[in-house]
């Protein structure tokens, strides 16, 4: 009989510590949900990509750098959506095209 009882206390104590790790998983599972639940509202919430955009110099008044398209990989951190007009007026103000995105071939502004 002491046996038997050892063995129920052991399969007592599996219970327990299996029902702390699904309790573990379990939160596991919503944390995760709810990460995937804000990736989505950031989505939505994110502004559309623009056309086109304008790399910004360093510093406050400091000429712009380059004319990209807006969703060119090459483009800095510091740069601004610009319209159609604006990017061509932009190049043709001597601005640099972006190499990488080939603008002026979009714009049908060939150097």
């Amino acid at each position: 009989m002491p046996e038997e009882i050892r063995r129920l206390e052991v399969l007592r104590f599996l219970e327990r510590v299996q029902l702390r790790d699904l309790a573990r998983t379990r939160q596991w599972i919503a944390d995760e949900e709810r990460r995937e639940a804000e990736r989505a509202r950031g989505k939505q919430a994110r502004p559309p990509t623009p056309d086109w955009s304008v790399e910004l110099g360093i510093g406050q008044g400091s000429p712009s750098i380059e004319v990209h398209r807006g969703d060119c990989y090459a483009a800095g951190k510091r740069r601004r959506p610009v319209t159609r007009d604006e990017a061509r007026r932009l190049l043709a103000d001597g601005i640099r095209a972006c190499t990488h995105c080939e603008i002026a071939v979009e714009l049908r502004m060939l150097e």
